[in-house]
């Protein structure tokens, strides 16, 4: 396959892998710690309530940051035909900036707006992508 093919394949599964986890985790956490009396699909009814969640509510949302960009990177890692870790990377970035439009329409507790934007994104692309080149490397 051409190269440059690859590395457009590689950030595509990488984003849509990445989404899925973190679309999934959301689910799970809205379905396991469940927020009394709102609908989680309504972006305004959430708005209104993070401030006031305890921090048992942020465990999923953190981990679906985290781990989608985690698998997202690594999937980006291991398509990539070149420079493998800028790709991983990259999608740590693109992670990253959905990550901070997130924080800014449903703002939440400090605290957590910088443990998910320090932690959930770059570091995580950084791990996927020593992952993938552990993989390969195999």
């Amino acid at each position: 396959m051409n190269s440059i093919l690859k590395n457009i394949l590689a950030v595509i599964a990488g984003w849509l892998g990445g989404s899925i986890i973190n679309i999934a985790l959301v689910k799970i956490g809205h379905k396991l710690i469940p927020i009394k009396g709102i609908d989680p699909n309504d972006m305004d009814a959430l708005a209104a309530v993070m401030p006031s969640l305890g921090f048992e509510h942020f465990i999923f949302p953190f981990l679906a940051h985290a781990l989608g960009t985690l698998v997202g990177a690594t999937i980006a890692g291991l398509i990539a035909a070149s420079h493998k870790m800028k790709f991983s990377l990259g999608i740590g970035g693109l992670f990253f900036l959905g990550g901070i439009m997130v924080n800014y329409m449903l703002p939440g507790p400090t605290w957590f707006a910088f443990a998910d934007i320090a932690i959930a994104y770059i570091p995580m692309a950084w791990i996927g992508g020593k992952i993938a080149l552990k993989i390969i490397r195999q």
